[in-house]
This record gives C-alpha cells, sequence and structure tokens, in this order.
C-alpha cells in the first residue's frame, strides 16, 4: 500500500526522485509515513548502486570464463566438436545487448499509435502484393496446417517486414551475453544450447545465425527454442531455413499457429461499441462468454449494429481502457498471444489480416 502511495519503481529511481520523495513525505504530519518513506528511498538508492556495480562487474574476462563453462556444457551434451570450435570461435562479449535487455522502452503508446507505426497503409500494400506473389504456395500451406493464409502473411509482415528486417547480431554472441549478465540466465543459456543444437543439425552456419538484440531468429523471428519445436522442412532440402527459404518460413509459421490451437474455422476477433457498463473485462480464459451473452450486455458491432447469431465464446478487451479501442476476441487470439504476450501485437496482425483479406 505504501508502494502505491508514493508511486516507486524500485531500482528506477533518480537521486532526484528521492529527494522529491523525502520532501513530499517530510511535510506529512505521520512520523511513521516519514520514516517508511526514507527506509524505502533508501532502500532502493542502495539498489540503484548495487545494479550499477553489477553492471560495471560485467567484463571481458568474466565473460570469457562464463563462455568456457557454456562450451564444457555443451560438450557433455554430445555436440559434434568441430561444430562446437567453429561457433565457440566467433563468440564475443555484447555489452549493447545487455544495455538494450535493460533499457527498452518504458513509455506508453497507445493502441492507435502502435497500430500506426506497426500497420501502415504501405505494409498492408505489401501483405497484399506478397499474398498475391506466393498465393499458390501459401494457400497449399494454409490447407495443409489448417491456417488461414492472411495470417501467415500478417505475422510474416509483423515480425521481419517481408523477410527485409531479421537483424544482424550473432545469435551466439547476443545470448551468451544476456546469459552472462544473469538476470534471466535461464531463458537465454536454454535458447543459447538451442542454437549450438540448430548448428550441429546443418540447418545454418555460424556466419549466417543472426538475429535480434535478444536472439530472435530469421523472417519468423524465432527464438533458438522456438525454432526447434515449431520450424518446419517444408521445401524438403534438409534444412529448416527461416531465414532464405519462403517455404520454410511460410510452413513454419502455420505449424507454430496450429500446433498451439489454431481453428481455421473462426477467425480473431472484432472491434465493437459499448452502450452501457458490462459485468467484466479481460482476455482470461474464464471471461470468455457466448456472443449471445456481450449482446444482451450492449455490446455491437464497432459501426452500432448488432452482434451476429454466432455460436462462439469471446472475451472483450479493452487494452487502453473504455476509451480506446474495444474488441470481443476469439480464441484465435489466444494462440497469437503465446506467440507473443502483448495484446498490441495480436491486434495488430488480426487488423493486417481483415485488411489482407479486403484486398487493402
Amino acid at each position: 500500500m505504501l508502494f502505491n502511495a508514493v508511486n516507486f519503481s524500485l531500482g528506477k529511481l533518480a537521486i532526484g526522485d528521492i529527494r522529491d520523495a523525502l520532501t513530499t513525505s517530510f511535510k506529512k504530519r505521520n512520523l511513521s509515513v516519514r520514516l517508511s518513506v526514507f527506509v524505502l528511498a533508501l532502500t532502493c538508492l542502495l539498489h540503484n548502486i548495487a545494479q550499477a556495480a553489477a553492471s560495471d562487474a560485467l567484463t571481458e574476462e568474466g565473460f570469457a570464463t562464463y563462455v568456457a563453462s557454456l562450451k564444457t556444457e555443451a560438450m557433455n551434451k554430445g555436440m559434434d566438436l568441430d561444430k562446437l570450435e567453429e561457433a565457440f570461435a566467433t563468440i564475443t562479449f555484447r555489452p549493447t545487448v545487455v544495455k538494450s535487455d535493460k533499457n527498452q522502452p518504458e513509455k506508453k503508446i497507445t493502441l492507435d499509435d502502435y497500430l500506426a507505426t506497426r500497420v501502415p497503409d504501405w505494409k498492408v500494400k505489401q501483405a497484399v502484393a506478397k499474398y498475391d506473389e506466393h498465393s499458390t504456395l501459401l494457400e497449399k500451406i494454409a490447407k495443409e496446417y489448417g491456417v488461414q493464409a492472411r495470417f501467415i502473411v500478417a505475422l510474416w509482415g509483423n515480425e521481419s517486414n517481408f523477410g527485409k528486417i531479421q537483424g544482424n547480431y550473432s545469435v551466439l554472441s547476443a545470448l551468451a551475453s544476456l546469459a552472462y549478465e544473469g538476470r534471466r540466465e535461464k531463458l537465454f543459456k536454454d535458447n543459447f544450447f538451442a542454437a549450438l543444437q540448430i548448428l550441429n543439425e546443418g540447418h545454418t552456419s555460424v556466419d549466417a545465425l543472426q538475429g535480434s538484440w535478444a536472439g530472435a531468429m530469421g523472417q519468423t523471428q524465432f527464438m533458438p527454442i522456438s525454432f526447434l519445436n515449431y520450424a518446419v522442412d517444408y521445401d524438403g532440402d534438409g534444412k529448416k531455413d527461416i531465414w532464405g527459404t519462403e517455404a520454410d518460413v511460410f510452413a513454419s509459421i502455420a505449424n507454430y499457429l496450429s500446433s498451439e490451437g489454431w481453428n481455421n474455422k473462426g477467425t480473431w476477433g472484432r472491434q465493437v461499441k459499448l452502450s452501457g457498463a458490462v459485468p467484466f473485462s479481460g482476455l482470461a480464459k474464464a471471461n470468455m462468454k457466448p456472443l449471445s451473452f456481450w449482446k444482451q450486455n450492449g455490446v455491437t458491432r464497432f459501426d452500432g449494429s448488432a452482434l451476429p447469431n454466432v455460436d462462439i465464446n469471446a472475451a472483450l478487451i479493452m487494452p487502453d481502457g473504455e476509451d480506446g479501442r474495444i474488441y470481443l476476441v476469439y480464441d484465435n487470439f489466444h494462440t497469437l498471444m503465446k506467440w507473443n504476450r502483448s495484446s498490441y501485437f495480436g491486434i495488430s496482425v488480426g487488423y493486417l489480416s481483415e485488411r489482407i483479406k479486403r484486398g487493402y
């Protein structure tokens, strides 16, 4: 309760924040509040110092020792020694990826802002053109995996701008650096060994194993573990090439969605309006109710007309509150959220898929 009262974010306070908080607290009459705020401010300051010290402790020498332990562990896993030697010879400490991980944007943007940057008209035009260009292959894969082709293209466009933006970081160096930093060591260490397995299986070369600063790879932007679970060698050349082979890219996207419960008999959701208060909202499965329920509670299509008489469950979500865009979303939206746990991302994929369906 005290944390809410003073609106602190532990570990992100500047000296000025602490000074202002103390000034405010000592204007209060309640001595216990003054003392509590002082202790909290001191704790935050010490936390900041500890974080800075931990950051300074990340050295080239420490990284080399850490990588040596990774190499020993990889050897114990039975990976090809020649490939291990080649891979580990390229690994370098990348402080920039640690900095990127620690300093991800905190500024809150609205869904409207997000959609304007994620699904601009030029991207929609490209999406439609790409759909038409690859329609035969896309429809074949869509039929085999039970995933509408427009969602394959929408994810492709959102993740890598149709393969144009894949990242140019060494995946091994990025993952090793992030694991060494330690805050999420298991996550990045597990993905590091998955990346080695990808090399061990011959899907790509050390030089070509590139991706984002966080280790997401290829046109699908799969993390290495996701690659091992979902990537597909659709063209049958012995390699699951999500970097340069579009057939493998499309099938890998479709395989992910299909494996995670996609239903091609339905869609993702729809934008709606409220004509009054609703009993609850939120993406939780427990909040999913039949469309008839939402209809009875004053939810309409975005144009104000009645919801369709369809036997399907939906959850009502309001990413920016009642003053922002409001959606009814279906089970397929939950699958999109497994891909990326951002409702903004899921909506952007759904929105782009609708624009592709309309032809622009």
